[in-house]
This record gives structure tokens, sequence and C-alpha cells, in this order.
């Protein structure tokens, strides 16, 4: 039977759940317990009586799977407490009034235990704001301890073990006319999949690296005229900063996540290296804000950069300030997480910008890609100084001369020395900011810089290649031995500089600084495509035997065959016919040196570059299985065929904004799940994921998917009036609001429910994922399977 009954009243106190949902309050229920809670009659507007909703004797505690509100029951109340409130109307000497104020101290049963923790709450169908509030939380584990309240009150209490349940602690009851609210709860319990995403994610990078103060742990408050405040950080039902009710549902949804990448951004002006500046920014020129002011990257508001307008409002939010930065990582290490630290560059160019575009359009599109800064004209284009000083000289310019400056003595934050503004500048900054915050886990000296790192100076040399070591060996100095230090490549950069210019020319020009001694990790942000389908059955993946998108076979071949591995596409053209060319290499016998998803070659053998197409004979400074590999972005998007290209966004604004290839746009959280899934599954092969003799480790070594929100769900993507960004959530790679487990994972918690153990259950063709689903009384399992199948 799929079902749980509270015990009755008689065995309450000692049985294995602990309790009746039932009137169960104090220690007892009889008459005398309930008139007990009824004050005396006295003169004055008086509580005249204690209304308890909810407290059917016997009732069956809902169990939940995945995400799913269910009501409450009382199962415990103290006696109410009462405030006499004197006061006085006309004046000083006007007639004297009395009022009074109630509030009460009681628990309630949610569902049968454990869960993973709670969402919203609702009283009298609202949603609840609770800052100010004391409510615990016991998970109905069955190591609970008794509520210290109850026991402090009762003198002995029932752990209620195997049942979930809250306690408020003297809620005030004056909002809900007198008496106990009637409460719903939004529970989280994942379904239970050893297998399944939930339960094997263990990194997460923090988004969205922009906003003034989405970082902060406690409530901003900007001033809107003499008297009137809106808080800057409190979007949500709560009633607490936003950060820390997101990081709730993270650790509530992804348990086994223990590494959170924080991301915070900086914005650049312009695609052209040797023009562009890298400053914070400021979404207002002007803004008065309490308590906390608005500082970052040793300036203030009216020196930082100002975000451009994009359709009435800021395009971005503005940087992070620096005390929320620190704010979040004490909190991050608070919980027990690791901690990387990421700078990251948005581009701010609008449209319109006027600015020359270095690869030949009319003007730069908007709000590009940070990949696209090169020199100008970029590579390949008439006229580049690529090859020759000039270009050195711009690359120069891009990184900047800032040095570390000392701890400010009005603020304690960073201060820097140096003109200008670089990229130097600002990571330089975060290492400074985050020795002062006593030191993080991880730090990445920049990331996907591919137009950037594949400009050539005199000779072949790669300038921006040297900048990073440079900068990687000044971080080091800043934030310390125990960190670990590394550069974010896209997944299309980290491999080598293969111009396609004819000329043979294939470095590996980021060797350099995969191998310096600075240098802990090589970083990859790992989007490359892993499918090719297109609806229908006439195309060459449905030819080959594989089942559609949502075929996880199909999911865990394309990370080591197909584009990228295999073959590729020559062009646009050539992809709407499926013209494959395979990716070979002749005599030499090294084609995985042109496949960007052969993580596992690349890492297993000496590097030799062929400038100009002649083969070295000497390798490069790389050392085979030397040091391992992060993904230190993966994700997909939550749209159709997402995994024919998982680096594509949907967002407006942007010039860079497409579906992938054959995308009818239609959202698809399934195969967004199948396709994270995959990797994970890619990255726990031992064959596909060899351990190194030399470090002792496995060659990846960590995996952070892109992106979990600081904006909690469902305000963010609710709140299309406070973030401009809330309409890409519906298709893009967010996990938040999307970690219910899918069909298959329901199914089998039902079953296993029911008794069933995973030896006796045989579940085929299961497609799709639901939200969650709610057992709300005793019925069969056959009966609860009804609506899921």
């Amino acid at each position: 039977m799929a079902q749980v009954i509270l015990s009755s009243v008689g065995a309450a106190l000692g049985g294995p759940v602990g309790g009746s949902l039932g009137a169960l309050l104090g220690a007892a229920i009889d008459g005398a317990a309930l008139n007990a809670l009824s004050p005396a009659r006295q003169v004055g507007p008086r509580l005249p009586e204690l209304r308890l909703t909810g407290a059917a004797e016997g009732a069956p505690a809902p169990c939940v799977f995945g995400r799913g509100r269910v009501g409450g029951q009382v199962i415990w109340a103290a006696r109410f407490r009462e405030r006499r409130i004197e006061g006085r109307v006309g004046g000083s000497k006007g007639q004297k009034t009395t009022s009074y104020a109630y509030s009460l101290s009681f628990a309630v049963a949610v569902a049968e235990g454990p869960i993973d923790g709670l969402g919203r709450v609702w009283a009298d169908g609202k949603v609840m704001d609770l800052s100010g509030v004391t409510m615990r939380l016991h998970r109905g584990t069955q190591d609970q301890t008794p509520d210290p309240l109850i026991e402090a009150i009762e003198g002995a209490a029932p752990a209620y073990r195997g049942l979930a349940y809250v306690v408020f602690e003297d809620l005030p009851l004056e909002a809900f006319g007198n008496r106990p609210p009637q409460l719903s709860f939004e529970v989280f319990r994942r379904p239970g999949s050893a297998t399944g995403l939930e339960e094997r994610l263990t990194g997460v990078c923090l988004i969205p690296g922009a906003g003034e103060f989405v970082y902060a742990t406690d409530a901003v408050l900007r001033r809107d005229g003499l008297t009137r405040t809106t808080a800057e950080n409190v979007n949500n039902p709560e009633g607490r900063a936003d950060l820390a009710v997101s990081l709730d549902q993270l650790q509530a949804q992804l348990p086994a996540v223990d590494h959170v990448t924080l991301v915070v951004s900086w914005f650049g002006t312009d695609l052209r290296c040797g023009s562009c500046q890298i400053k914070p920014g400021v979404d207002q020129a002007f803004k008065a804000t309490i308590p906390q002011v608005w500082r970052a990257g040793g300036v203030g508001r009216e020196d930082a950069h100002l975000i451009s307008r994009h359709d009435g409002g800021p395009a971005y939010g503005g940087t992070p300030s620096d005390t929320c930065v620190l704010q979040a990582i004490a909190e991050l290490k608070r919980r027990g997480l690791k901690v990387s630290l990421y700078p990251f560059v948005l581009m701010d160019v609008p449209q319109g910008s006027g600015l020359a575009d270095p690869y030949g359009a009319s003007e730069q599109g908007a709000y590009p890609w940070r990949g696209r800064i090169t020199c100008h004209p970029a590579p390949g284009r008439p006229g580049s100084p690529d090859g020759g000083a000039s270009a050195a000289a711009q690359v120069a310019s891009f990184f900047g001369e800032a040095t570390p400056g000392q701890v400010g003595q009005a603020d304690g934050l960073p201060t820097f020395s140096g003109s200008g503004w670089g990229f130097r500048r600002m990571v330089l900054h975060y290492a400074k900011l985050a020795a002062l915050a006593g030191g993080v886990d991880g730090f990445l000296i920049g990331s996907e810089l591919r137009g950037l790192t594949t400009v050539r100076g005199a000779g072949g040399a790669y300038p921006a290649v040297a900048a990073l070591r440079a900068l990687a060996a000044d971080a080091r100095s800043m934030v310390g031995a125990g960190t670990q230090l590394g550069y974010a490549a896209d997944w299309s950069e980290y491999f080598g500089h293969q111009p396609a210019d004819g000329s043979g020319h294939a470095v590996f020009h980021l060797d350099p600084l995969w191998a310096d001694a600075a240098i802990d990790f090589v970083g990859v942000d790992f989007y490359p495509p892993l499918t090719d389908w297109r609806d229908g059955q006439d195309h060459l993946d449905a030819a080959a035997g594989f089942g559609g998108p949502h075929d996880s076979a199909y999911l865990r071949a394309g990370l080591t065959s197909g584009e990228g591995f295999d073959w590729f596409y020559a062009s646009p053209a050539d992809r709407d016919a499926q013209l494959r060319t395979p990716i070979t290499d002749g005599v030499h016998g090294e084609a995985w040196m042109f496949r960007p998803k052969d993580l596992k070659n690349w890492w297993s053998n000496a590097h030799h570059d062929r400038p100009a197409g002649v083969r070295s004979a000497t390798p490069t400074a790389w050392v085979p299985r030397s040091k391992p590999i992060r993904l230190t972005e993966f994700g997909c998007p939550a749209v159709d065929k997402g995994a024919n290209s998982p680096n594509l966004f949907i967002d407006p604004k942007s010039a860079e904004s497409r579906l992938p290839p054959f995308s009818t746009g239609a959202r698809d959280e399934y195969g967004q799940r199948l396709m994270l899934e995959a990797v994970l599954d890619w990255i726990a092969d031992p064959a596909a994921n060899p351990v190194s003799p030399i470090y002792g480790g496995p060659m990846i070594a960590a995996a952070s998917a892109w992106c979990w929100d600081a904006r909690p769900y469902p305000a963010f993507p609710a709140r299309g009036d406070v973030w401009a960004d809330a309409g890409a959530w519906r298709a893009g790679h967010w996990l938040n609001g999307r970690l219910a487990g899918d069909g298959r994972d329901l199914i089998e918690a039902v079953l296993a429910r029911g008794g069933l153990s995973p030896h006796e259950m045989a579940i085929e063709g299961v497609e799709g994922a639901a939200a969650g689903y709610v057992i709300d009384r005793p019925m069969r399992t056959r009966e609860a399977l009804a609506p899921l199948l």
C-alpha cells in the first residue's frame, strides 16, 4: 500500500512516527486540554477562544515525491501568550485604551519523512512572509530529536521520527484574525534514484554575476525619496536575502553539491582589445543604499562604468559590491561548501554603438561574447596586425599595467595602483578580495578569451598567453598555495590554435600556460555538440539507430564520437545537407589534436606543435597526465534539441542569441536533464576518465554545472518586473526550479514506497519529467501509479 497512516492517540508518544495528525496538544487530547487553551473571560476585546485548524484524528500524512504543495495538520500547541497594550486616543490627556496582542507556539505535521526541505509557506492562501518568524523544520529522519521548545514546555516530548513537521515559536496572530492560520507548505523530496542528477551533481556555477547586492546576506535597502525604501536583494516571499533562500534550495535539492563557483562580473566596452576597458559597473549613476554603500574595484558609484540601457532599463545588473562578495564567500563556507571565485567579463556594447567591428561588420554586434575580443582588424582580415609587434601592443593594452595595492583605510577593501582599466586590474582585485575573505578553494584568472589568446605577435608568439602566465604568477602570490589556480578555456580553445587559412598551422598555443608552475588545473568550459538530431527519420543519426534527443545512449556516445570527434561541418550549408568532413591526420596519426572533444588523448599524449604545418620533433612543455582537467562550466539549455549545440542561448538583446540547430524552440527540461546526466556518466566511467599515475587522481577532477542562480525560484523567473532576464529562464541553462526527478525516478519511488525492491522492478519506455507527485491518502500502489502512467 502506498500510504502512511499515523498511529492512534494511545500509541502516539511512544510509536516510531511519534504522533497523530489529530488534535494532540501538549501531552494529551481531551476537553480539559482544549479548555485550558481558551483564556478566561475578561472585559475588553479579548481573544474569545482558540480555533485550531487541520487537526483531524488519524489523518494520513501525505507522501511527496519531487516537489509538491500539501496542507498541514496541527499536532501540538502551547498555551497562547497574551500581551496587553496600553494607549490613549486624543493625545496625552485623551481617553485611555487597552488592546491585546496574541501569539502562539505550535507544531504542524507536513509530510511523511524524510524530506529534503521546504520552499514557500502559505497562510490563509497567501504566501507567508517569514521574515521575523521563528519556524523550525524537522525533516522527518529516523534519528531526529525532540523539538527543544516542546520538550521545555512538556517536560518530555516525542521526536516524531519519520514525520516531517515544523514548529512555530510565538507566532503573532493578529494578521490572521487572532487565530492560527490555515497553512500549506511547498515540500521538496528527491525521488531517491542513486543514478539521478540530484544525487550525483557535485558542483555548480553560482550566477548571475551581475547585480549590485545580489550576493549580500543581509537586506540592502534603496532609498526612494525621503522616507520610502525598497529592498534591493529581498524579492522572495520569505522576507530573507535572496541568496540565503537560494542556497537553502540548492542544498535541499542538490545535496551532493560540495563546490560552488561564484561568478562576479565586470564589463568590457569594446571588442577591439587595444580599446577595451574592463570596469566594474553600476545600473544607476545615483542611488542611495543602506546599510551597504556600493563599492567595487577600488571605486565608488561615481567612478564606475554606467551600464547601457535596453528596453527602458539597464542592460545588466551592476557589479556585485565587494562587501557582498565577501559576505557570499563567508556564507558558502559557513554552509560547508568549497568556493571558487570566478572573475567574469560581460560585454556592454549596446546596439547602435557605432564601434568599428574587428571582424568587418558595419559595427560591433549588440552585447557580444567576450570570446570575440581580438586585435583590430581581426586575424585573417585585410590589414590585420596579427603576427606583428602592433598586435602584441594591442594585447598589452587590454591587460593593462595595474598592480596590487594596499587595503583601504576606510572600508578595508582593496585599492590598486596604476592607470587605466585593464583585465589585470579586475583579476588581481579579486585575488586580493579572496585573500581578505580568508582564502578560497579555487580561483580563475579568466575564461573564454579565445579571440585574444590566438592573436600572434612577432615571431609567432602568443602575447595573451604570456600575459596570462604573468597574471597567474601575481595571483598565486596573493591567494597562496592553498588555492587551486586555473584558467577556464572555451571548449574550442583549450586544445590548440588551428587557423582556417590553409597554412596547416596547428599549435598547442595554451601549453605554456597549462604547464606553468602557478597553474594547478586545466579549466575547460565544456559545451561541444553531443547530437545532430533533426525532426523525422530522414537523417543520418536516425539511420544509425539512435532513438532521438532523449536517447541516453545517444547522448553518452556523443561525448566521444560524432561532431568534433569523428567529423566536422565545414560550413552551415554542409550542416544543412549533413555533409560531414572526417577529422584525419595522414602520416602522423595524431587526429586527436584536431578533436575538441577528445580530452582523453589530449591529456594523455605529448604535444608536438606544427608551425606552418611542419611537425616539431620536440614536444611542448605539457607533460602528459601531469595536471587534472576541470570542467569549469558544463550545461545544456532547456530547449528542444539543446544537445545539438549546448553553448547557445536565447537573449533577445544580444547578437549572440540563437537556438540550437534544428530546434523548434520548445521548452525541454527533460532533454536538459538527460544531457547533464550523460556528462556525469562519462566522468564516472574509469575507461573514459582514467587516473593519473603522476598525481593519483582522475583526469577530470571536478565539473561545475552552469548554472544555479542566487535569485531563488520561483521569485526568479516570476519577478519579471525586477529582473529583465527573467524571460530567458524558460529555455535557458538554469537548474533552479527544474530538480524534481524524471518520470522514471517518480515511478521507482512510488513502487519502492509500495514495498518493491529494486530487483523486483522492470520499468521501460519512460519519457518525460514531472515537477512532483503527492500521495495524499491510503491507496493501492496501482492506483497511485495510474496518474503518472
